[in-house]
């Protein structure tokens, strides 16, 4: 779409003679505030701190022209959580002009931050939106990508509110990517136009995340985290074969309700089906809880203006004093590799930054203190195609510990589960090592004897 085309706003399909006086100070606010990307990206200034909608809501065309102007800029911070785009601000010869600061490593920027281009910030995502609210880190400019305003002049977060919301109250400037194409989501989800600085028109397709292939070893992992859901439980889940897998083995429950980070196209089944209900939650009874969703456009459809989905804040959704007011709440998570003492790490592979701390710790610290809670880590027991055991004697060399040992409850691989919850080192070990693969037991058990854990 170019520059002066225009998208026909809500405002003005749907002004109503009640709503007259709103909708066209509304209207006039968000008009006046159309410019082009390469107008509007002219805000940002060396040295600036740049916050970027991440996930499927990356503003493709904001970042294309900021990236522009790299010649001209420097030392300007890209700030986000996982983002699908792609990452030019990273490439080798961006040094000095862009430096990115990594929430949660995704693929796109992983070698830039492994090889000293980019940066990573380990914290809880609960955490990240009082960085900006404190000023701990200054946001200088939000460039996120939002529905049409509607008849009230207010536009949604669409696909992910995460921590955009925070980010684009404490900015200096926003800068908004308008999509039709961007789901209008309920919740605490919405900013007005008076708070944006510009706007700048699009009509491109959001991004979007495929599924994973649902393997054996998945298959049986599922089935094993099912069998410790309970009807009546609230679930929460990430993205990936495991998670679909789960999903799968959820077919036979009842009233299941969910508050979780994200959630992908896998759920939509299970609401379909009358499975999850969200009937039985204790809290926000009747409603999914989420802050963003990575998927396909069946899912962008299935959360546009859907009375059963809220979504809000990190700091709310990834609390865990608010995650273990949920009745049965179950928390799944994974792991890159676990020691025989119970350590996770799910961010790195050795020294080498994967991922993000992400929910994981919110999630299983609040489902574990939640009234009949359960906490789950869920992982393949080997990695390089059978070559290696996930269940290791110690964790890697340079490999980060992101969920204790004292944090973690129970750990399920696809040759059963294992709970570690009030268990000595000793009970600790021998549980991991029935649920490693067969090939790395005995290994592992010698292992063991000589660190007195037999």
């Amino acid at each position: 779409m170019s520059d002066n085309q225009r998208i026909t706003s809500p405002l003005e399909k749907n002004r109503t003679e009640g709503s007259q006086k709103t909708s066209f100070s509304s209207e006039k606010y968000f008009h006046q505030k159309l410019v082009s990307a390469a107008e509007a990206l002219q805000v940002v200034k060396s040295g600036d701190y740049v916050y970027l909608h991440p996930g499927c809501a990356v503003p493709q065309r904001l970042i294309e022209a900021l990236v522009a102007r790299w010649q001209e800029l420097e030392d300007v911070k890209i700030m986000h959580l996982m983002a699908l785009s792609k990452a030019e601000y990273v490439k080798p010869g961006m040094e000095g002009h862009f430096r990115h600061l990594s929430f949660f490593t995704g693929k796109n920027v992983r070698e830039a931050v492994n090889s000293g281009r980019a940066e990573y910030l380990p914290i809880f995502l609960s955490e990240i939106p009082r960085l900006f609210s404190s000023k701990r880190i200054p946001v200088d400019a939000a460039l996120i990508q939002v529905s049409p305003p509607d008849e009230h002049g207010f536009c949604s977060f669409g696909v992910g509110v995460d921590c955009t919301k925070a980010a684009s109250e404490n900015a200096k400037v926003v800068i908004a990517q308008v999509n039709p194409n961007m789901p209008r989501v309920l919740g605490d989800s919405f900013i007005h136009v008076r708070k944006v600085t510009y706007f700048v028109e699009s009509d491109e397709p959001l991004l979007e995340l495929p599924r994973v292939r649902m393997s054996k070893a998945f298959e049986e992992i599922g089935k094993n985290v099912a069998s410790l859901i309970e009807d009546g439980s609230t679930i929460q889940l990430g993205i990936g074969g495991i998670p679909d897998a789960v999903l799968h083995f959820l077919k036979d429950r009842k009233h299941l309700g969910v508050h979780t980070e994200m959630f992908s196209d896998g759920m939509i089944e299970l609401v379909d089906q009358g499975i999850v209900t969200n009937e039985k939650k204790t809290l926000h009874p009747g409603k999914m809880v989420a802050s963003f969703v990575l998927g396909s456009k069946l899912l962008f459809d299935f959360i546009h203006n859907n009375p059963i989905v809220e979504f809000h804040p990190s700091d709310y959704v990834n609390d865990p004093f608010i995650i273990s007011q949920n009745y049965k709440m179950v928390s799944i998570n994974s792991a890159i590799q676990i020691d025989l003492t119970g350590q996770v790490c799910s961010d790195s592979i050795g020294k080498d930054i994967y991922s993000g701390f992400g929910g994981q710790v919110d999630f299983v610290r609040g489902a574990s203190r939640a009234k009949d809670g359960k906490a789950i880590m869920a992982l393949l027991s080997t990695a390089k195609e059978g070559g290696i055991s996930r269940i290791v004697d110690y964790l890697d060399q340079g490999a980060g510990v992101v969920t204790s040992r004292a944090d973690v409850h129970y750990v399920v691989t696809e040759f059963g589960i294992a709970d570690l919850h009030g268990k000595t080192l000793v009970k600790r070990a021998r549980a991991l090592i029935e649920i490693a693969h067969p090939q790395f037991r005995d290994a592992l058990s010698s292992a063991a004897r000589k660190r007195n854990l037999w």
